[in-house]
C-alpha cells in the first residue's frame, strides 16, 4: 500500500508534506499580495510589481528551473501546485510569473550547456534597475516569440527571416511577432525564424536571442478582454545581428522544438485553469448561501445546488489530468505529449463552463464589476486561445487516435 501512496503522492493526486508547506505558502501570498488589489491592476492594465517582486524574492518565479544552472529544481507537479495558488490570486499575475518557463523551456530541453546557463542566471539575477522602462522590475525575463500575425496557428506560414552570414559567423534577424506575452520586459526571446522560406515547417529554425540587441523594439502593446496583469506584445526585429552561437540546436528542427515546448507547457494551463474555477467556485458557493429568495437561500434550490456540484466535478477531475500530466514530464514519459492536449482541451472548457455557472448563480450580480466573477470570466476565455487554440489541440487529438488505431 505504501507504494501505491507514494505512486498517487508523486503524480500530484495526493500532495506530499512539502507540497502542502509549499501551497501554503503561495496561499498566503497571494491572499495578502495580490487578491486585494487584483481589481484594481485589472482596471489600469498594469502589472502589481510589488507582488511580482515579491514572488521573485520567495522563488515563485520559474521554480522549475534546474538546481545544477542555479535554479531551485522543483519538480513539475510542484510547480503545477503553484501556478494554481498564483491565478487562484490573479490569472493576468500568475501568467506573468509563469510564462518565463515557457520562454526558457526549449533553451533547457535542446540548448547548448552555456545557452542554458546564461538564459537561467538571466532570470534569477536580481538587478535593479536594469530596465530604464520598468525601474521597478528586479528580475530577468524571457520570453517564447513564436507567433506572427499571419502565423498563428499555421506556424509554417513563418516571415521572420534568419539570414545567415557567407562566413556562418552569424544570422540576421527580420521580421515581426504579436502577442508575445512578456515581450516588453524581456531580457531574452527564443525565436522561431526561417532559415529559408520555400521549405515551409523544415525551414523554422530556433534562436535564444538577447531583447537588448540593437535592431529589436516593441511595437504594439495589446488592450486585452482578461489577464490584463499580463503584458502582451509584438517585438520587431529589423537587421539584427546574433551570432551563430544564439542558433538553439540544428537549423530546421524549430517548428519541432516550438511544439515540445508547447507540451511542456500544458500541464501549467491546467493547473491554471483550476486556480481561476477555484476562485469563481468560491464567489459562487457563499453567494447561495448568502443570498435568500423565496424564503430560503439559493442553494437550498435543486437546480443550484447541481450547479455548484458539477462545479466541483469540473475542478477535481481538471486538477486530476492536468497533475497527470506533470508526473508524466516529470517521469520523461512520451504519454505526456498525447495527453498535453487532452489535458489543455479539457481543463479550458471546463473552465468556461465553471465561470458561466458562477455567474448564472450571481444573476444580475454577476455581470456586474462590483462582483469578481465578472472579471474571471474575462480572465478565463483566452486558456482556449493561448498556447494552440482547442480547435488545433483537436486535430492533434484525432490524429493520435487514427494513429493508435490504424488500419
Amino acid at each position: 500500500m505504501s507504494e501505491l501512496y507514494d505512486a498517487i503522492t508523486a503524480a500530484g493526486l495526493v500532495m506530499s508534506e512539502e507540497d502542502k508547506e509549499i501551497v501554503a505558502m503561495v496561499h498566503d501570498f497571494v491572499m495578502k499580495e495580490v487578491r486585494p488589489t487584483a481589481a484594481d491592476y485589472d482596471k489600469s492594465g498594469e502589472l502589481n510589481w510589488d507582488a511580482y517582486n515579491k514572488a521573485f524574492e520567495m522563488g515563485l518565479i520559474c521554480a522549475d528551473l534546474p538546481a545544477e544552472y542555479g535554479g531551485q529544481g522543483l519538480s513539475a507537479v510542484t510547480g503545477a501546485w503553484i501556478r494554481e495558488e498564483l491565478m487562484y490570486g490573479d490569472a493576468g499575475f500568475g501568467l506573468t510569473c509563469g510564462t518565463n518557463n515557457l520562454g526558457i523551456k526549449p533553451v533547457l530541453l535542446f540548448g547548448t550547456e552555456e545557452q542554458k546557463k546564461w538564459a537561467v542566471e538571466t532570470l534569477v539575477s536580481d538587478k535593479p534597475g536594469r530596465d530604464p522602462r520598468w525601474p521597478k522590475k528586479r528580475s530577468g525575463f524571457g520570453a517564447f516569440a513564436l507567433t506572427e500575425p499571419d502565423a498563428g496557428s499555421d506556424a509554417g506560414a513563418c516571415k521572420t527571416t534568419a539570414t545567415k552570414s557567407e562566413d556562418g559567423s552569424e544570422y540576421v534577424l527580420n521580421g515581426r511577432k504579436c502577442f508575445i506575452t512578456n515581450a516588453c520586459y524581456a531580457d531574452f526571446f527564443t525565436v522561431i525564424a526561417s532559415v529559408d522560406r520555400s521549405m515551409g515547417y523544415k525551414g523554422l529554425t530556433m534562436f535564444l536571442v538577447d531583447a537588448h540587441l540593437p535592431g529589436i523594439s516593441i511595437g504594439k502593446h495589446e488592450d486585452k478582454m482578461g489577464i490584463r496583469q499580463s503584458a502582451t506584445c509584438d517585438v520587431l526585429f529589423e537587421d539584427v545581428h546574433i551570432p551563430a552561437s544564439a542558433l538553439i540546436g540544428k537549423e530546421g528542427e524549430g517548428f519541432k522544438y516550438a511544439m515540445k515546448t508547447l507540451e511542456q507547457g500544458r500541464a501549467g494551463v491546467g493547473s491554471g485553469c483550476v486556480g481561476i474555477m477555484r476562485a469563481a467556485m468560491e464567489v459562487a458557493a457563499k453567494y447561495a448561501q448568502e443570498r435568500v429568495t423565496m424564503g430560503k437561500p439559493i442553494y437550498k434550490n435543486q437546480l443550484i445546488s447541481a450547479k455548484l456540484a458539477d462545479m466541483q466535478i469540473a475542478i477535481e477531475t481538471s486538477r486530476a489530468i492536468g497533475m497527470k500530466v506533470a508526473a508524466l514530464i516529470d517521469a520523461g514519459d512520451p504519454l505526456a505529449g498525447k495527453l498535453g492536449p487532452i489535458a489543455k482541451c479539457f481543463c479550458s472548457d471546463q473552465l468556461q463552463k465553471v465561470v458561466t455557472e458562477a455567474v448564472q448563480i450571481l444573476g444580475g450580480y454577476g455581470y456586474m464589476r462590483d462582483y469578481p466573477v465578472e472579471k474571471l470570466m474575462r480572465d478565463a476565455k483566452i486558456f482556449q486561445i493561448f498556447e494552440g487554440t482547442n480547435e488545433i489541440q483537436r486535430v492533434v487529438i484525432g490524429g493520435n487516435v487514427i494513429k493508435e488505431y490504424k488500419i
